[in-house]
Formats: structure tokens, sequence, C-alpha cells
């Protein structure tokens, strides 16, 4: 981080959090962030679900809800981006305050409620980007809909056409009820229907699913079984989690989604038991707590063909996306791999 972006980081924490996040976007738009441009090697490229990426360090949906700063992302060293979530009509979300720094812990809590501008602004602004890395939408349902499930393939049908992969969210502890559409049933027949959605667009782009930490291991397996008898192209593991244990900081006791540091071994053991019970038939995109190269690297070793990071960037700034590539690129060249493929799943047995 360079002492520029230091100051930066240092002034944001001296607003509420949701304040800093917007300033940030806006920082980002009127270009007062260093971008480092395209962070790649022979090594870090890499493909994932037919998506060819220059390294597999994506951004996580949540920081760019509205896609307000594609142009911009794109050139931030990251090998991929996700927006949104983005539902099918606008929506304010849940009563403010509603994120908190755990400064103590590395990590934050929200509770935001799919706040978004509603899927045609964020796909008008999907259809104007530049070209470069790939770019995909956290589909997400309407807190109010009738048919939640519905709501996924409706904003799959009107921004797919613009876009390079979507991801079904349904992890989200913030919207009630959302987490009960993980279960078999529920999952199988809205994804029949975020996949006859697919199939009605003119370019086919690779679909994935995003759950929850807090899963048994028996729901891990009945995931698992829905994901590869659906005709997904992948699971994002994970979203937020419930769990609060082992917090230090003072707004622990905050009701959402925790994210940051200590969420990367529950995470990290949930994507390993995905990459077992998948057997190399799904990629996997690990998420959950990644703050350095070392932690990247551990993902891609428990089963992930590639990672997303967001909340590390409280703390460590926007130029943690090419530090950790680079880093990434140094510890595959110390372990004598030639490629992020050679490593995925080298080290899942230690997290099982």
């Amino acid at each position: 981080m360079t002492p520029f972006e230091r100051a930066g980081l240092a002034l944001m924490h001296r607003f509420d959090p949701e304040t800093a996040h917007g300033l940030s976007i806006r920082a980002l738009r009127a270009g007062l962030a260093p971008l480092p441009g395209p962070v790649s090697s022979a090594r870090l490229a890499t493909e994932l679900a037919g998506l060819a990426l220059p390294n597999p360090v994506g951004l996580a949906a949540g920081f760019d809800k509205n896609a307000e700063a594609l142009a911009q992302l794109m050139r931030a060293g990251f090998g991929f981006l996700e927006v949104g979530a983005a539902t099918p009509r606008a929506q304010p979300g849940n009563p403010k305050p509603r994120l908190w720094r755990l400064t103590e812990d590395r990590a934050a809590i929200n509770r935001f409620g799919f706040n978004n501008q509603g899927m045609a602004p964020i796909t008008a602004r999907l259809a104007a980007r530049p070209a470069g890395i790939p770019v995909g939408l956290n589909l997400g349902a309407n807190k109010d809909s009738a048919d939640r499930a519905a709501d996924f393939a409706t904003v799959l049908r009107h921004a797919g056409p613009h876009l390079d992969f979507a991801t079904v969210n349904v992890s989200s502890p913030n919207t009630e009820k959302l987490r009960d559409l993980q279960g078999k049933e529920a999952l199988a027949a809205l994804l029949a229907g975020v996949m006859a959605a697919r199939a009605e667009l003119a370019r086919p782009i690779p679909v994935f699913l995003k759950i929850a930490p807090d899963l048994s291991p028996a729901e891990i397996e009945e995931i698992a079984e829905v994901a590869l008898g659906s005709g997904l192209d992948g699971i994002i593991a994970t979203n937020t989690t419930l769990s609060r244990e082992g917090l230090k900081s003072a707004n622990a006791g905050q009701q959402g989604g925790l994210s940051g540091a200590p969420l990367f071994e529950k995470s990290t053991r949930v994507l390993a038991q995905l990459s077992r019970l998948t057997a190399g038939k799904l990629p996997l995109i690990g998420v959950g707590g990644i703050a350095t190269a070392e932690q990247a690297y551990e993902k891609i070793r428990a089963g992930a063909s590639a990672v997303q990071i967001y909340t590390a960037m409280v703390y460590g700034g926007l130029s943690l996306a090419a530090e950790i590539a680079r880093g990434l690129d140094a510890l595959l060249v110390r372990d004598g791999f030639g490629s992020v493929a050679q490593a995925v799943g080298t080290g899942r047995d230690k997290w099982l």
C-alpha cells in the first residue's frame, strides 16, 4: 500500500462505514485511486467455467452494487469482477445503520438487505462498459416479491445479454427466509427456472451458485447433489456467516452477516467439503477472509479454481488485489507449479 492510499484509508475510516463506501466509489470514478492495470503471468492466467482470467483474484459482489465504477475496477488488478446484487425492482434495503467495521477483528457486519437501483439501470451500465476482464452479476430477489425464485430468472433474462457470468445468491442472511431457498427441493426448482432463462439467451453464460457457510455437512452434500444435476457451472463458497465466535470488537453483537478474517477457516472448510463432493466436476470460487496471497493460495489448494475478495480491502486498500495476485504468482513459482490449475485441490485434505 502506498502512503497516498494509506492516508486515504485513514480518512475514510473517519466516516461511518456506509458513507465511506459511497465515497470510495466516487473516488474511483473521479480517478483519485491509483490503478495498476492488468496483473498477469503465464502461471496466473487461468480458466474458470470457460472464462479466460488474467489472474484468479476476483472482486466479490457487494462492493460495486450498482455497477457504477466498472471501467476503473477493470484496471485495478483483478482477474474478474462481480457486481450487484441486482433485484428486478429498485429497493432501499434495511434501515440504517446497517454496516459496521470490526477493526480489532479485521471484519465487518452488514445487514443491507439487497439495497440496489434495480436491474434496469445496472444492466444499462453493464452494457456500456469497456472491453476487458470478465464481469458478472449477482442475482437477487426483491424483499416483497410474491415469487422470489422467479426474480432470479427475471434479472438473468434482462441482464444476461450483457454479462460474462451470473451468480444465484440464495445465501444472504439479510433478506428474511432467503436462505430457505438453499433447501434441496426449493433450490432445484429455483435453478431449473434460472437455467430455463439462460437457455433463452442468444449467448449462454456460466451460472454460479453462492452458498452460505452456516450449513451442516448433510446440507452441503445436498447442495452439491443439486448443483451437479442442475447444469450449474460452479459454486461460490461462501457468503457471510451468522456466527460470532471469538470476536473482540464492540459491534460484534450487531445482527447481519459477518465477513472478513474470522470467516476464513469456516468458509475454507465448506470449500474443501464441496471440492471432495464434486470431485472436480464443478469449478469452485473461494471467498471469505482472504487478505493475503498466502490465504488466496490456501483457498486454491483447498479446491478453489479462483478466489474473490472484498472486506479485506476495507483495511488493505484497493491495491490489495494486485498485491495478492503478484504474491500468488511467487508462491506458485516457489512450489513448482506451472499454473494455478495445477495447484487446485493439492492441500484439500488439511481442511477435511
